[in-house]
């Protein structure tokens, strides 16, 4: 996965709690967040490596791993 620079939302909330914040949206990020929602080991503080590990452990299907680097794109555009 390419490195990005990161604004505002780096300095603001983890990675691992805006996602849980995006449960209400609609597509695959709504569908990642909900996912992560009912996960009792979710990284809540993570940063998007960890939510990758996390996803790796549990065999995750590919479009979540898609659904993931959208949310990251978003989330670092704040």
């Amino acid at each position: 996965m390419k490195q990005l620079t990161f604004g505002a939302a780096m300095a603001e909330a983890p990675f691992g709690k805006w996602l849980l914040e995006q449960k209400g949206r609609d597509g695959h990020i709504g569908e990642l967040a909900r996912w992560a929602s009912l996960d009792p080991k979710f990284p809540v503080s993570g940063t998007v490596e960890d939510i990758t590990a996390r996803l790796t452990t549990l065999g995750a299907d590919p479009d979540a791993f898609v659904a993931l680097e959208d949310a990251e794109l978003d989330w670092a555009a704040m």
